[in-house]
């Protein structure tokens, strides 16, 4: 898996902030694990197509309504990044779960790429 530059979209401003993730791998898959604090389930977009996933969040209102910043360091209101994905993995099995502004991804690898113990038989 690798990381693509990031691309625009005609519906998406262009410039975005860079979620921070970790990519862990054991024999059967790949965990992702993306920070996306203020992004609620309903404006986080999980798109696989071809050997791309991407993750786009739209972070929410960090301010009560009726109330202006007068300081803030986030501005950009978007999350986005792209990934390049291993043919070895399945991705119409993926598993998304997002929880306290983590994204949890686990994406297992295809069958033939698993590890598989053969049995011996004595004749």
């Amino acid at each position: 898996m690798s990381n693509q530059s990031q691309t625009t979209t005609p519906s998406r401003p262009a410039r975005a902030m860079v979620p921070r993730v970790d990519v862990l791998e054991d024999q059967t898959g790949i965990t992702l694990l993306a920070d996306l604090p203020g992004v609620s389930k309903e404006q986080l977009e999980l798109k696989v197509d071809g050997d791309t996933l991407l993750i786009e969040g739209t972070v929410g209102a960090l301010t009560q309504e009726g109330l202006e910043p007068t300081y803030a360091e986030v501005r950009l209101p978007l999350y986005r990044r792209a990934f390049t994905l291993s043919r070895e993995l399945d991705t119409s099995r993926i598993e998304a779960n997002l929880k306290n502004g983590v994204l949890n991804l686990r994406i297992p690898k295809q069958q033939h790429a698993q590890p598989r113990r053969i049995q011996v038989q004595v004749n």
